[in-house]
């Protein structure tokens, strides 16, 4: 397979992967906790990253005592406050809704950096975060009059745009630490983080909020579970470092309109016609992103390509390992 094939391949099937997350996903929340469904994932998860991290990685454990306490909170913020808000967002809203609301990540990225760097994105890249804010809205039904009626749906897609925000915050981290490949900071954080986040499921259970799942219940889901800790979560990460490392943050970004999208064609093939506020916030979400990424280019071009160059932690990478 031709090189330039093989990265759009390896893009494309790591965003329709995330798609597939919040449709796989979906009915395990009618069972699993959204705690508890954080900690199994990220058991599964860190256990075969762990691995791939001593076969592939370069001292990997010494790096883990060394920088402990920060990949901690990396991790937490990547892998506890983000998936565990928006797998609640998700247990009261759609998998469509899920989906576009991800896709407005490179946007909270950049203002974000605006906002703590003080980096101010040019007048093409407001508009297009604007847009999609707008279209994150539409998909949302605020804009509806009926909305009012649905408020547990409203809710559920503000508590995943407010986790959004641990996983922009989680690969701001990445450019702090150089010395660690995107294998090993997925890894390392992942492992460092997850005694927390079962202490914290732990004493949410004896506190009445968070029930634990039965042994049973577990076992009749493991499956779902492995394919969401195996494919959307490590696998579509590593596709999508390889697609992006070669072809550059803003190309990476415009691949990410495949996660909304994968999401409406998946239900659309099972019959169930996505919505006209959906198609119009996904279309939104879309075009706002094409807009940024051609900003991006532009600006790309205008400094002699040496942005392309230098390592991206920025937009597209906001939804790796999501």
């Amino acid at each position: 397979m031709p090189t330039a094939l093989a990265l759009v391949v390896a893009l494309l099937c790591a965003t329709s992967a995330w798609g597939s997350l919040f449709l796989v996903g979906k009915p395990l929340l009618s069972v699993l906790d959204p705690l508890w469904f954080t900690v199994v994932r990220y058991l599964l998860a860190g256990l075969l990253l762990g691995a791939l991290a001593q076969l592939f990685g370069s001292t990997p454990w010494r790096k883990l005592r060394a920088r402990l306490g920060r990949l901690t909170l990396l991790g937490l913020a990547g892998y506890g406050f983000f998936s565990v808000l928006v797998f609640c967002g998700l247990a009261r809203s759609l998998p469509s809704h899920g989906a576009v609301i991800m896709a407005s990540m490179p946007f909270t990225t950049l203002l974000l950096r605006w906002a703590l760097d003080g980096q101010r994105p040019s007048a093409m890249s407001l508009v297009g975060a604007a847009m999609a804010l707008a279209g994150v809205a539409t998909v949302a039904n605020v804009f509806s009059p009926a909305q009012a009626a649905d408020a547990p749906m409203l809710l559920g897609d503000l508590l995943s745009l407010a986790g959004t925000l641990g996983w922009v915050l989680y690969t701001r981290g990445a450019a702090a630490m150089p010395g660690l490949s995107p294998l090993e900071y997925t890894a390392l954080t992942a492992v460092a983080a997850w005694p927390w986040m079962l202490l914290a499921a732990l004493v949410a259970t004896l506190l009445g909020l968070a029930p634990a799942p039965a042994i049973g219940v577990l076992a009749s889901q493991l499956p779902a579970l492995l394919y969401i800790a195996v494919l959307p979560t490590v696998l579509a990460a590593m596709a999508f470092n390889f697609g992006v490392r070669r072809l550059g943050a803003v190309a990476g970004t415009l691949f990410i309109n495949m996660v909304p999208v994968s999401v409406l064609g998946v239900h659309a093939l099972m019959g169930q016609a996505p919505s006209a506020a959906e198609l119009g916030g996904a279309g939104l979400v879309a075009l706002a992103l094409g807009m940024n990424a051609w900003a991006g280019r532009k600006l790309t071009a205008g400094v002699g390509g040496h942005a392309a160059r230098r390592p991206q932690t920025g937009a597209a990478d906001c939804a790796c390992s999501a």
